[in-house]
C-alpha cells in the first residue's frame, strides 16, 4: 500500500489525526483575513469587466501585420483613447479588442489601424458588441446562482439537517468571495467563460462538504445514548476519515485546471482559457479548503448550542474529569466509557473507529457491525 493509501487508512481507523474542530478559532481567522482581503481588492481595484458586459468593438485581420503585438497595442491605445487587448491568431494575424467604443469611432479606429498597422481597411474585420448582451447574461447568471443556492439549501435540510444547509451556504459564499476577489487582484478579465467557471466551482465546493456532512451525519446517529465522544470529537473523527479522499480528489481536478492555466493561458497566451481556467483553480482550492476547515467546523458550532449536545458534552467532560482525578490511565478510561455503549448506539461508535491497545495496535470496538 501507498504511504499516502496507509495514511489514509490509519486516519479512517482514527489512529491518526488533526484537530480540525479544536483549532477551528485559527481556520476561522484565516478565513476572514482572506474574504476582508478579497473584498478590499474588489472595493479597490473592481472588475476587469470584458466587451461582452462593456460593449466595444474586435478588430481581427487576416493577414499577418507589420508591426509586432506590442507595438499593435500602443497603436491600438492611441487610435481609440481605451485600454486594448492585442492577441496573435494562429495565421500570423491580429486580434484587437476595445471596450466602450460606438459605431461610429469604430470607423475610426478601423481606419487609423490600417494605416498604423499597414493593412488594407478591407482586410480588417470589426465587429461590435452591444452591453445590453452582456447585461442580459450577468443577470442570467444572477439568477441561475440564486437558484443553485436556494436548491442547495432546501435538499441539505431535507436530506442532512438545517445547521449543515446554513453551514454548506457560508461555504459557498466564502469560495464565490474569495475567487471574485482573486480576479479584481490579479485584474484578469471577466468575460462569460468566467460566468461559467463560478457556476462551475459551487458543484465541486458542494460535493467535498456533502462527503464529510455524510459521514458526520451516519456517526453522530444515537449520539445521546453514549458518553464516550462529543459532537466535535466525532465531527472532526469524519473530516479526518475523508481527508485524504478529499485531497485526491481535489488535486486531481486541479492538475488539468492547472494546465489549462499556466500552459493554455500563460504559455500560448490564450485568453479564454484564463477567464475560465483562473476561476476553476481558485474556486477548486477554496472549496477544498472550506468543506475541511470551515463548513464542519460551522456545523459543530451549531450542533453543540442544542440543550441535548450542550448537556451530553457536559457529562462527558465531567466523566473524564472523574476518570483522571481518580488516576485512571487513558486506556482505563477509554474501556470504562466503551461499556456504554449499546446496539443502538452503534453509528456512533462506529465512525469513531478502533481503539489502541497499550500494546500500540488497533483493537476494534465492541458492537461493530
Amino acid at each position: 500500500m501507498s504511504r499516502l493509501g496507509n495514511l489514509g487508512a490509519r486516519l479512517y481507523r482514527g489512529e491518526v489525526g488533526y484537530d480540525f474542530i479544536g483549532k477551528r478559532k485559527i481556520w476561522y481567522g484565516v478565513s476572514i483575513l482572506i474574504t476582508i482581503t478579497a473584498i478590499l481588492g474588489l472595493a479597490v481595484s473592481g472588475l476587469n469587466m470584458g466587451i461582452e458586459f462593456k460593449g466595444g468593438a474586435v478588430f481581427t485581420t487576416d493577414t499577418k501585420a507589420k508591426v509586432s503585438v506590442s507595438q499593435a497595442h500602443e497603436d491600438a491605445v492611441a487610435a481609440s483613447g481605451h485600454e486594448a487587448i492585442v492577441q496573435e491568431l494562429g495565421n500570423g494575424g491580429l486580434r484587437i479588442q476595445i471596450t466602450e467604443v460606438d459605431t461610429d469611432k469604430a470607423d475610426q479606429i478601423k481606419a487609423r489601424l490600417s494605416e498604423d498597422l499597414g493593412i488594407p481597411e478591407a482586410k480588417i474585420n470589426a465587429d461590435l458588441v452591444g452591453p445590453s448582451w452582456g447585461e442580459q447574461i450577468a443577470n442570467k447568471a444572477w439568477t441561475g446562482l440564486g437558484i443553485f443556492m436556494v436548491l442547495v439549501v432546501v435538499y441539505l435540510a431535507i436530506a442532512f439537517e438545517w445547521r449543515m444547509a446554513v453551514a454548506a451556504l457560508i461555504a459557498l459564499i466564502h469560495d464565490i468571495t474569495i475567487t471574485v476577489g482573486v480576479y479584481a487582484l490579479v485584474g484578469f478579465e471577466v468575460t462569460p467563460g468566467t460566468v461559467i467557471g463560478l457556476l462551475t466551482i459551487l458543484g465541486y465546493s458542494l460535493y467535498d462538504t456533502v462527503v464529510v456532512f455524510d459521514s458526520l451525519k451516519e456517526g453522530t446517529k444515537g449520539i445521546t445514548k453514549q458518553t464516550r465522544w462529543t459532537y466535535s470529537e466525532i465531527a472532526n473523527r469524519s473530516i479526518n476519515g475523508t481527508l485524504v479522499r478529499s485531497i485526491n480528489t481535489t488535486v486531481v481536478a486541479l492538475l488539468p485546471v492547472a494546465g489549462l492555466l499556466f500552459i493554455g493561458g500563460g504559455v500560448l497566451g490564450a485568453g479564454m482559457l484564463n477567464d475560465i481556467s483562473l476561476s476553476l483553480f481558485v474556486g477548486l482550492a477554496a472549496g477544498a479548503y472550506s468543506s475541511i476547515f470551515i463548513a464542519t467546523p460551522l456545523v459543530a458550532d451549531l450542533k453543540e448550542r442544542e440543550p441535548q449536545i450542550k448537556a451530553l458534552k457536559k457529562r462527558i467532560l465531567a466523566k473524564r474529569a472523574a476518570a483522571a482525578a481518580k488516576g485512571e490511565s487513558l486506556e482505563d478510561e477509554r474501556d470504562d466509557r466503551e461499556q456504554d455503549f449499546d446496539e443502538d448506539s452503534e453509528p456512533a461508535a462506529a465512525v469513531v473507529g478502533q481503539r489502541r491497545q497499550p500494546g500500540g495496535h488497533g483493537r476494534s470496538p465492541r458492537n461493530r457491525r
